[in-house]
């Protein structure tokens, strides 16, 4: 019966846009104070690094922007297949409520990749194999924002942009393994599940500050932008009639 009525709270857009609603302004407050305390250790208390010098401290914007990047399109790519598979209207808004973040979280990973990588590389850009494919990302995101939005019918403008997104999630693993497939300039991976980090204790603890402050801020302006997309999709229903005033 919990798990009924927890599935029927995200299912049902009446119910989804009112627990949305309460829970905006927590993830707005959670996303100020982990930003606030993660620039602190990252920018004030974290040690410089002996090679790169200061230049390494955009690691704490630029790694949770790149982890973002390619789990926002995961999750986009999931509820978009669910809405297809299953014709679920809920699951197809969280999939373009999703899209314009990730795009953002996309362009920041390669602007701060190019501002790390001028100092580190000598160069603003190369067509290495982690950052072509960061920004064939970043294309697939304008993809399916552009198909789903050129689409009067929001059904058919759903499935067409479920097809891309399912398409385009080969991708995602293609940009974390390619470090490893492909001899990269890209560093490889600085954590991970199978090895202890390889950084100060201060780092890692601002590095995971910051990606906490990414999470809430996501759940932000999704939740705000998909409680949007529900009242311009849901408009000739009556709970939206009483909630704007309309006749």
């Amino acid at each position: 019966m919990t798990q009924r009525l927890r599935w029927s709270t995200f299912s049902a857009p009446s119910r989804f846009y009112s627990m949305a609603g309460r829970l905006v302004p927590w993830c707005w407050a959670v996303t100020v104070l982990f930003t606030i305390a993660g620039l602190y250790v990252g920018f004030g208390i974290a040690p410089t690094d002996f090679q790169q010098g200061d230049a390494y401290r955009i690691i704490f914007i630029h790694v949770p922007a790149a982890w973002m990047s390619m789990l926002i399109y995961l999750v986009m790519a999931f509820f978009a297949a669910v809405g297809w598979a299953m014709n679920a209207r809920m699951a197809s808004m969280y999939a373009r409520a999703l899209a314009p973040t990730g795009a953002m979280f996309t362009f920041l990973a390669l602007w701060t990749g190019a501002l790390w990588g001028k100092p580190t590389w000598g160069t603003w850009w190369v067509w290495d194999a982690r950052l072509t494919s960061e920004f064939i990302l970043l294309l697939l995101y304008f993809g399916y924002i552009a198909l789903t939005e050129a689409i009067d019918d929001a059904r058919r403008a759903a499935n067409a942009g479920a097809l891309l997104a399912i398409v385009g999630a080969v991708n995602v693993p293609i940009i974390y393994f390619s470090v490893k497939w492909w001899n990269t300039l890209h560093q490889g991976a600085t954590i991970s599940m199978t090895a202890a980090p390889k950084m100060a204790t201060t780092m890692l603890v601002a590095m995971l500050l910051m990606t906490v402050a990414c999470w809430a801020y996501s759940f932000a302006v999704v939740f705000t932008r998909a409680r949007a997309i529900v009242l311009e999709q849901e408009s000739d229903t009556d709970w939206v009639r009483s909630l704007t005033g309309a006749r």
